[in-house]
């Protein structure tokens, strides 16, 4: 499955950042400076899962250019990423189509995370997820690290592939607890904690699960 993802950023430097943080999580990614460019690549026919649109560029307001396309129905996620760190510029982001919002500085990571949550909403998602040493293939339900597969469990791998989708982000015990186990089979929290014991143990070294004190866990 080939999730592409439309980058659209002025800063060179930024840019390419963005564009090789993204692929080397497994999207495809097409990175332009311009929203005449990004015109353009629109024009070509290709579906993007996701568009990652920095809000000042030189030929306009990536707000607007957005809004104007959401008119026509254009239904792609947007991504706004932006040094405007006022509420009222993000209420705007949100007025003229946008789906989130990242400001300038940023964490990668949690730009990663923000992306990969917007192209879960339109159905899609890399084939493979690769951090932190490790590959999660998605479609096989298979882990590997260092090109060695690991035997996990339906439930560590369940947990492993809640993680990976957030790389950076914190997760709750609770988040845990409602999106890998069924609603019928709610487990104590220590019970958590000893699955994701047996996950790190799998793992091996360095642990890429770090242990957020007071919230849970997640994935460094």
């Amino acid at each position: 499955m080939n999730v592409r993802v439309l980058v659209v950023e002025d800063d060179g430097d930024i840019r390419l950042a963005v564009a090789t943080e993204l692929r080397a999580a497994s999207f495809t990614v097409d990175a332009v400076g311009s929203l005449a460019a990004a015109a353009s690549a629109l024009a070509t026919g290709e579906t993007y899962a996701c568009a990652v649109f920095d809000r000042m560029l030189p030929d306009g307001d990536a707000a607007g250019f957005v809004d104007e396309r959401r008119r026509r129905g254009w239904a792609v996620p947007v991504l706004f990423l932006t040094a405007l760190d006022s509420g009222a510029a993000r209420v705007e982001g949100f007025e003229h189509g946008g789906d989130d919002y990242v400001v300038k500085p940023f964490v990668m990571a949690e730009l990663l995370a923000r992306v990969t949550n917007l192209c879960r909403r339109r159905g899609g998602r890399p084939p493979v997820l690769r951090h932190a040493g490790l590959e999660v293939d998605f479609a096989r339900c298979e882990v590997r690290r260092g090109g060695v597969l690991l035997s996990l469990s339906n439930r560590e791998f369940a947990i492993l592939e809640y993680l990976a989708t957030r790389p950076g982000m914190a997760v709750s015990r609770a988040d845990l607890i409602e999106h890998c186990w069924d609603l019928g089979n709610e487990p104590m929290a220590n019970v958590v904690d000893a699955v994701v014991k047996r996950l790190r143990h799998k793992l091996g070294e360095p642990d890429p699960v770090e242990t957020v004190r007071g919230i849970g866990y997640r994935l460094s």
